[in-house]
């Protein structure tokens, strides 16, 4: 049994800057929280340009610092390790509870695929809802890992109502707040975004739009840089539109500007459904998404996932109408993503981040839970 009186050594394992809008919450309280020393890792960044990659470290880590982040570049001597992705060296960190917090939710599978390439690693894995527990359980992935069921961190400050001044958010990129808002976010891979290049300005003249390009679009690395290029050109031209820059990390208070949201794998159709809101889904030929080992690259079908809840729309040209359906979703469209919203989240009470540090704290000083080097 651990001490009581002594303090907990914590590290935020962060990935990438991105990953750090799924521990805000979470961080805010254990930085408040006088029985914790809280420190953080990051590995600088890398974009890549032809074939080579070059460090890149984001303007906002000295913003960071100067809010009391302590950055350390040492794994040992942590009594906690949150990540929000695998470790592909978790036996470096020593004896640890080390507490995986998917950085996204969805239905892409590189979460198990991740799992599985480290069966000897042992995580608490805390997860947003009933679907991702049975989806865990019954995967071989699992190995050595224990799941808890806790909520979705990510979205407690949403829930909180920190994000209701939508005037000012709008204003701060140009936009118009007597205008409806379309935000399209989609993933890097599998993608929409090169089929609707030029229709997602065009046919949302009518109101904001706002482009949140997933943070690897920009990096060069997992996705060609044209991926950005595309979007920085056209949006120049269109003055309902923004793109976000990559600087911009946090999509949640995004979620509470948009009216309607459009993308097709990505965790943001996930996330978007928690907060009530009608998405749209771009439908992929999911049938020719695999790795190159023969594994689907998604877990359910994006042309089946929240059917009857969401829009689906195939085709470019559809996006208009799409959007106003979303935005006067039937009866039928919101009974049905009350019974999606069951089934894939947990209490969604803006308490998630009190939940995972009350467990978290209980395998601490219960003990037997670490992951061994």
């Amino acid at each position: 049994m651990k001490n009581y009186n002594d303090k907990i050594k914590l590290l935020f394992k962060i990935g990438y800057v991105y990953h750090k809008a799924s521990f805000d919450p979470v961080i805010e309280a254990l930085m408040n929280n006088p029985k914790y020393d809280v420190y953080f890792s990051l590995e600088y960044e890398k974009k890549r340009y032809f074939i080579f990659d070059f460090t890149y470290k984001a303007p906002i880590i000295e913003k960071w610092k100067s809010e009391g982040y302590r950055f350390v570049d040492y794994k040992e001597g942590f009594d906690i390790v949150i990540t929000g992705d695998t470790i592909r060296d978790a036996q470096k960190y020593g004896k640890t509870l080390l507490c995986f917090l998917n950085h996204g939710t969805g239905i892409k599978t590189i979460f198990y695929r991740n799992l599985a390439r480290f069966p000897n690693h042992r995580y608490q894995i805390f997860v947003e809802g009933k679907h991702r527990v049975k989806s865990l359980l019954n995967s071989p992935a699992l190995g050595k890992n224990e799941v808890h069921l806790i909520g979705l961190p990510k979205l407690d400050w949403y829930f909180q109502g920190r994000y209701s001044d939508k005037e000012s958010i709008l204003r701060k990129w140009g936009l118009d707040p007597k205008k409806k808002t379309v935000l399209f976010a989609p993933t890097y891979k599998p993608t929409c975004l090169y089929e609707v290049k030029d229709d997602i300005f065009e046919q949302t003249k009518d109101f904001n739009l706002i482009v949140k390009l997933h943070p690897y679009s920009w990096m060069g690395k997992y996705a060609p840089h044209k991926q950005h290029r595309i979007y920085e050109r056209r949006a120049k031209k269109y003055s309902h539109a923004v793109l976000l820059p990559f600087d911009e990390y946090n999509i949640v208070p995004y979620f509470a500007v948009a009216d309607t949201l459009i993308s097709e794998a990505s965790s943001t159709v996930f996330d978007f459904l928690a907060i009530s809101k009608t998405g749209i889904i771009y439908d992929l030929d999911c049938d020719n998404l695999k790795h190159s080992d023969g594994m689907p690259l998604l877990e359910i079908d994006n042309r089946k996932f929240l059917e009857g809840a969401f829009v689906h729309i195939n085709s470019p040209t559809q996006i208009y109408s799409a959007i106003e359906k979303a935005l006067n979703p039937t009866q039928e469209m919101i009974e049905a993503q009350n019974k999606y919203r069951e089934e894939l989240f947990y209490m969604l009470d803006g308490k998630s981040a009190d939940r995972m540090i009350q467990v978290m704290e209980k395998l601490y000083y219960e003990g037997g839970h670490e992951n061994e080097p």
